[in-house]
């Protein structure tokens, strides 16, 4: 949408400053980015009671008859209408306006068109749209609809021109990534799709958003392991750590299955970083169902763990679950499991002391350059050589500061 903006010579200004047009894109994944996204919506106005408020996102495309009542509001559009905000926006008149499709029966994915709008050293692609999942906890079904896949040849180009810019790494990302193409008549897969960008010249790196635990099978990992692009860092949603759990979540695997997965990746992949997220409290998590998570997640060792409280969402089947569980109970297990995953990430950070990594480097910080290695760990090199941005360097390991790492250029 930004983009969007600047091709139609529109200036952007950060949020806080005064502005003609404010675009609030909202986030309806928990209780708590609602409020967010409220507290949002109701600041852009105090700016510049003049302007136009534009809503959009997963949020607006939920919550017409909440948002309705919000009166500093002149237009509301839906995911599938960001990609025409300019035409939206010029055929304003002085009154409310809503533009918001019936996004489950939506079938197309929603292209933005070539231009390309990135990071100095790494460009985010999205693939894919939607989810069939219909996860118990989860609103994003209704909030992103059914799937859609992007065309082969549109992400193709698209990474190209990313290369053409002297972009090195590129994020393939999805509300659910691994049904890409599952409902295309191509009938191309994520590893087809990724074996196409695997061979872009300019292109060193390609790393991998959230992936499905299902996906994880011997035929895919034999397959991905041989596209030299694809980083050493995979993110797998577990949820939890307990069957029984994972039943009342509708999520379509088991511990087992999902323990298989990770043996199959750490045996392909050397010197692997896995990340996963983990959601506390689901209603009728027991303590004895809470310590199976633990004692899973203790076994398996994940570098890092992304943990949330369970956040009821209107309109899923676990709101209406029975046993739901307290706050404090959640807070106590949540405080568990970040302590375990600080743990998992200061040991696995320690084992790099002494070693060379490669390392991308992105920003200066400081007196530091720093920069990520191909398993996704931050690295920062005390330097005053600002030509060492968007370059790949041999970096050696000397310390470790919090989750990050220290290190000298190799010689």
């Amino acid at each position: 949408m930004k983009q969007k903006f600047i091709e139609a010579n529109y200036e952007i200004v950060d949020f806080e400053d005064k502005a003609d047009i404010y675009v609030v894109n909202t986030c309806t994944v928990t209780n708590m980015s609602d409020r967010k996204s409220r507290q949002i919506i109701r600041r852009a106005k105090e700016k510049n009671p003049k302007s136009i408020l534009v809503v959009t996102g997963c949020y607006a495309q939920v919550a017409k008859e909440e948002l309705s009542k919000i009166e500093d509001i002149d237009i509301v559009i839906g995911n599938q209408e960001k990609k025409d905000i300019i035409s939206y926006i010029k055929d304003y008149e002085k009154e409310k306006q809503e533009h918001i499709s019936d996004i489950l029966y939506e079938k197309e994915f929603a292209e933005f068109g070539t231009t390309v709008y990135t990071d100095k050293t790494r460009a985010v692609i999205k693939v894919q749209d939607g989810c069939d999942r219909f996860c118990s906890y989860c609103i994003i079904p209704y909030a992103r609809g059914r799937i859609r896949s992007r065309k082969p040849e549109e992400v193709v180009l698209e990474i190209e021109e990313i290369a053409k810019k002297g972009i090195k790494e590129v994020v393939i990302t999805g509300i659910h990534l691994a049904s890409y193409g599952r409902e295309c008549t191509h009938k191309l897969s994520l590893l087809d799709l990724l074996k196409q960008i695997n061979e872009i010249h300019g292109i060193e790196r390609i790393r991998l958003g959230s992936l499905e635990p299902t996906l994880m099978k011997e035929e895919f990992i034999e397959e991905l392991v041989k596209l030299s692009k694809i980083c050493n860092h995979f993110h797998l949603s577990l949820q939890s750590g307990c069957n029984e759990t994972l039943a009342r979540m509708n999520r379509k695997y088991t511990v087992e299955e999902f323990e298989k997965g990770i043996q199959l990746i750490r045996k392909k992949y050397l010197d692997v970083s896995l990340t996963t997220d983990i959601i506390v409290g689901f209603p009728g998590e027991t303590e004895e169902e809470f310590e199976k998570t633990y004692e899973f997640l203790q076994k398996v060792g994940f570098y890092k763990m992304h943990v949330f409280p369970y956040s009821a969402r209107k309109g899923t089947k676990a709101a209406q679950m029975p046993n739901q569980i307290s706050g404090d109970i959640k807070e106590k297990r949540s405080k568990r499991l970040i302590e375990l995953s600080n743990k998992n990430g200061e040991e696995q950070n320690r084992t790099y002391i002494g070693k060379e990594l490669e390392v991308l480097f992105e920003e200066r910080d400081g007196k530091y350059i720093k920069g990520h290695t191909t398993n996704y760990i931050m690295v920062y090199v005390e330097t005053d050589d600002n030509l060492l941005q968007n370059t790949i360097k041999k970096v050696k390991i000397t310390d470790v500061m919090g989750e990050h790492l220290i290190g000298q250029l190799a010689k």
